[in-house]
This record gives C-alpha cells, structure tokens and sequence, in this order.
C-alpha cells in the first residue's frame, strides 16, 4: 500500500472514531495518545500494538479513543505534540523510543507513559531502575548498548578479514552515546579499528559514506532511530554504490536491500506494551510496574545484497538466521 493512502486511511479513522465512540457509549471511554514518527515507520509494530489492544478488549471507536501524532520525521515538532497530548487530557501515552518518550516526560510528569522499544531507560535518566521505574514512566526496553555490541560481532563474522569498520550514529538520539562505547569497547576486544561518523540529517547521508570510503572503512554499523528507517532505502542504495557491507538493527533496512540486521522483534514488543495500556487504564501506578527486556531477537541477512557485493556469507551464520532474503 502506497504511504499518501495509508495515511488516508488512518486519518479516516480517526476522523470517524469520535462519532463511533458517541454511538456506542456504554461507559467510560478512555483516551490514549500515541506519540509516533509515522505510520510508515514500523507499521507491523504499530499493528502490533493495536492489535493486542483489541485481544485485550480495547476497542478503537467503542471504549477508547486513540489520538495519533506524528513528527514525520520533524524531531523538532515533538514537544508540541506531547504538548497537545497533554491539553486533550490523554489517559496515558505511548511512544515508542526514548526521543519520543523523552519529549512525553518533559511535556507531563503526572500523566502515565509507556515506551514500546527503549534503548536505554536508566541511561537516558528516564527511569529509577528497570524493576522500580520510579515516576510517570515505564515500558519495554531493548538495550541498544548490548544488541549493537552483538551486532558488530555479527557483522565481523560476515565479513571475513574485516578489520576496520564505521559506525553511523545520530547525536540527537540520547541512546547512541551509550551504545557508541559499547561498540568500541566491543570494537577493540574484536581488534577492529571503530571510526564513528555522527549523523544529523539526511542531507548528511553522501558526505558520511564519502568520508568512510576515504578513510577506508569496509563494513557499516548504522545505530537504530528513526531518523534511519525512515531513509532506510536510502542507505541501502548508498552502501551498494560504494560495495560496502552493512549491519542494521531493525529488518526494515534489510527489506530495503541492505545487508545484515539483528534486533528485537518489534511487534512482539509492541504488543506486549499493550499490556502496560491495559493495566495503567485498570487503575495500576506506572512507577510500580517493572521495566521488562526483550526477549525475542531476530537476525535477518539479505543474500541478494551479498551476491551483489561478492560475499560469501558463512554457513555458520545463515543456519541462526531467522529469515534470510534470497
């Protein structure tokens, strides 16, 4: 389905769900804000979510009302958005990673916020502890510190004789600090050279993939954020004009034709953030529900990717792929 009409459709939908919930009110309705990039990025986690809403007898137009917003892709515009969340007196609010529950948290510190995919909740300072979150906030966490370190395991053993490798991170992610020391923590025990581009803006794409190919880099870690997905072809087009091998987290950037990806998966996630909506809505205090971990990961490699590169990608490596794109 093309973006312009999915975004029609969503629209659609919450244009009707105010109608619906007056035709239908039988009892409290709620309100659930969703502070989300778009519905082009991680949609299947987007489903995910709505879905388990709906298993746990949540309905969209009956007793909640779910108020979407999407930066897309204007991080900037973010804490006008939490803003309006708070002025329509949401119940609780979802966000899925720590730039969007970060702009939740510094817009309300009384109403409930659960994250769906947080790099690193006691890093950012969002949380107390994983098991006492401590204030308006709590959720799922995929610590990104530990997942990027596996990842460029991973992308060693793809790539035999890989010895010097670029690591594209975003400042504006709070996550990426923590995760870019411990890739180069993991970097020097592997005894590979770890040459870091910070990233801002896609308009910075071809200048970063210039300077790796000068200085000679022969694989790419690209940290996860959305800033990324959402210009996942992009980078996948990019690091096939230059031959380079690249590791991803989320298996979008693989779909789009780049080579590696191992992270959590989102829609597992996601529906088990619903789980925190459904117990908050049920009168529970966010500090006293704990921070959970993920707990399903997934490795994908895309051999046409690597046919086009002339790698060979170990046996080894194909049998713990979950998926492989042929």
């Amino acid at each position: 389905m093309e973006r312009r009409t999915f975004l029609a459709i969503v629209a659609g939908g919450l244009l009707a769900a105010p109608l619906a919930v007056e035709a239908q009110h039988t009892g409290k309705v709620y309100r659930v804000g969703f502070l989300w990039d778009s519905p082009a990025v991680w949609p299947h986690a987007l489903e995910g979510c709505r879905q388990g809403l709906r298993d746990l007898g949540w309905v969209e137009g009956k007793n909640i009302v779910v108020e979407y917003r999407w930066a897309e892709g204007h991080f900037d515009r973010l804490p006008s958005l939490a803003e309006e969340l708070v002025r329509l007196k949401v119940d609780v609010i979802v966000a899925p990673t720590s730039i969007y529950a970060g702009a939740a948290k510094r817009a309300t510190s009384t109403i409930p916020i659960v994250f769906a995919s947080h790099a690193d909740p006691i890093g950012s300072g969002h949380v107390a502890s994983l098991a006492r979150p401590g204030g308006n906030i709590t959720g799922l966490t995929v610590m990104m510190s530990e997942t990027s370190a596996k990842s460029l395991e991973l992308l060693k053993e793809a790539v035999p004789g890989l010895s010097r490798v670029a690591i594209v991170w975003d400042p504006a992610t709070p996550s990426h600090r923590p995760a870019l020391d411990a890739v180069e923590t993991r970097g020097r025990a592997l005894g590979l050279q770890v040459q870091t581009l910070a990233v801002r803006g896609a308009t910075e794409f071809d200048g970063a993939f210039a300077t790796i190919v000068r200085e000679r880099a022969r694989g790419v870690l690209v940290l996860s954020t959305p800033l990324f997905i959402g210009e996942a072809r992009r980078l996948a087009e990019l690091a096939m004009n230059h031959k380079l091998p690249t590791m991803f987290g989320p298996r979008e950037h693989v779909e789009a034709g780049g080579l590696l990806s191992y992270g959590p998966d989102r829609a597992d996630l996601y529906r088990r953030a619903a789980i925190y909506v459904d117990k908050i809505l049920k009168g529970a205090n966010p500090a006293e529900l704990p921070v959970q971990q993920a707990t399903r990961f997934e490795l994908v490699i895309n051999l046409k990717t690597a046919k086009s590169l002339r790698l060979t990608i170990p046996q080894s490596l194909l049998r713990r792929a979950d998926e492989v794109i042929q």
